[in-house]
């Protein structure tokens, strides 16, 4: 079933690509709130608090990163940042100022259409997770109550670093952890190789979790920018 959210909110200073984010949202939401500037965006989402934002970075009264650590503050919804530049350096910066996705410009409305309901979905599976502890993967069954990883009925060892890992993309799951963000979670200190202590772990993570590790399906990388746990459909 496609998850609808009750009020979108625009962020974007072009009325025209307001209005186009509007239309491709239409089959996802009861109702789109529009706003011009960073600092209108911030009072609506304050007043009436969306289920989704879709930003814009060229917004002419403030950096769109800085709206958008603003609103994450604010708000646990999902943050969809839209942007002519896709470089990987601007996106991991959004990604830590707490953006849930990156979508360049030009977009096709099918597209965003599918991004924003992968993020509603995601979500709504997480409002539940606290009642529902429990993810299965084909034969793969993860019990976070129960602090327990089996694999057709057996148990699968896990040690506390890949617990940690674990727990922490599942809790952020549909979002795009940074290197960085994974690696202070987890090992909470400055120094070391993010990426290099990371591509170890999820290597041996994915062995015992991944029906086919060569092929995951919950561990997705994103590269040259970090990891995203997917909740299985």
């Amino acid at each position: 079933m496609a998850h609808r959210a009750r009020r979108v909110l625009v962020i974007d200073d072009e009325p025209a690509i307001r209005d186009a984010v509007a239309i491709a949202l239409g089959p996802a939401t009861d109702a789109v709130d529009q706003a011009a500037t960073g600092a209108e965006g911030l009072r609506m989402a304050a007043e009436t608090p969306p289920d989704l934002v879709i930003l814009d970075l060229g917004l002419p009264d403030q950096q769109g990163e800085e709206v958008c650590r603003e609103l994450r503050r604010r708000t646990v919804c999902p943050i969809v940042v839209l942007s002519a530049r896709h470089s990987e350096e601007e996106k991991v910066r959004l990604l830590d100022a707490g953006a849930d996705d990156y979508v360049t410009k030009p977009f096709g409305s099918a597209e965003l259409l599918a991004r924003a309901r992968a993020h509603l979905r995601r979500a709504a599976m997480l409002e539940r997770s606290d009642s529902e502890p429990v993810i299965e993967n084909g034969p793969v069954r993860i019990d976070f109550l129960r602090r327990l990883v089996t694999r057709a009925g057996a148990h699968v060892h896990l040690t506390p670093t890949e617990w940690g890992l674990l727990k922490y993309m599942v809790g952020q799951a549909g979002r795009t952890l940074t290197h960085q963000q994974l690696f202070d979670a987890v090992w909470g200190r400055e120094f070391g190789n993010p990426q290099q202590h990371l591509r170890v772990h999820v290597t041996h993570l994915r062995r015992k979790v991944e029906v086919e590790p060569g092929s995951p399906r919950l561990i997705m990388t994103e590269p040259g920018v970090g990891y995203r746990f997917e909740l299985p459909k």
